[in-house]
């Protein structure tokens, strides 16, 4: 009996001086994984805060670049033919004077109204402060000024009355590169965009009729998501918890859903 005793003692002696042990240590690895988890939160926050201003800095970039050929395309092609409208005009032959003084007007009217454009393009990523659709049909009056695509819009369904210009830079950014990657590689002439608002996810669908191409033969030689374009897409759209789906075969076109949880 008092063998039991003496051990019952020992063992109510023991569990007194563990516990504050094991309460301790799990103080301490419980700091631990708290200072971790603060540490990997400020961490995303400066990935997050970084990849914005890389958006940002590329938009502008892809703006500038856009500027750039309406110049050199369009507006420099409307001020040449004013100026040869105004050299051959011959003052000894009134009526056809008329006729190209009128043809001049015309030409430096559709200057103003590009030059206004251009002025609107100027803005960048400031577009998306009067709204995400907005900007992108400034994006899609660009790219159908080359002539070379049919671009059909459809904006389906009320948008969020809160937006988030963070996540609009994000799926306006993506939004460039697949048309990018349209303009320069598939060979299609019509393109169908549609944003959508649904079940608190913000949509944008962008198909083309082109050529499509082999997304496993991509996927195969670069295994992080395709191509450097492709890869920005689906990073992007990670960094804000949304996702890219891209379904294509070779001569079937191309179809790429954006999907963002928004706002």
């Amino acid at each position: 009996m008092a063998n039991n005793i003496k051990e019952l003692i020992l063992i109510a002696t023991l569990i007194f001086l563990l516990a504050p042990m094991f309460i301790i240590v799990y103080v301490v690895l419980y700091n631990r994984r708290k200072i971790r988890h603060i540490e990997e939160k400020e961490q995303m926050k400066q990935t997050f805060d970084a990849e914005i201003i890389k958006t940002q800095l590329e938009v502008q970039e892809q703006t500038m670049q856009n500027i750039g050929a309406d110049l050199h395309d369009n507006i420099g092609q409307l001020l040449s033919l004013s100026s040869l409208t105004l050299n051959s005009i011959q003052l000894d032959d009134p009526e056809k004077a008329r006729q190209k003084i009128d043809a001049a007007i015309d030409l430096t009217g559709r200057s103003i109204k590009e030059m206004r454009l251009l002025g609107k393009l100027l803005q960048g990523d400031q577009l998306l402060g009067v709204g995400l659709s907005e900007a992108i049909c400034h994006e899609i009056n660009w790219v159908e000024k080359s002539g070379k695509f049919q671009v059909n819009y459809v904006n389906d369904g009320e948008l969020p009355a809160n937006n988030s210009l963070d996540k609009d830079l994000i799926i306006f950014r993506i939004l460039q590169e697949a048309m990018n990657n349209i303009i320069k590689h598939s060979y299609a002439t019509q393109i169908n965009i549609k944003l959508a608002y649904l079940d608190c996810n913000m949509q944008l669908q962008i198909e083309d009729n082109g050529i499509g191409f082999n997304i496993d033969t991509l996927q195969a030689t670069h295994p992080e998501g395709g191509g450097m374009g492709l890869q920005n897409m689906h990073k992007r759209a990670r960094i804000v918890g949304g996702d890219v789906i891209i379904k294509t075969r070779e001569g079937k076109g191309t179809s790429t859903t954006v999907i963002i949880p928004y706002p």
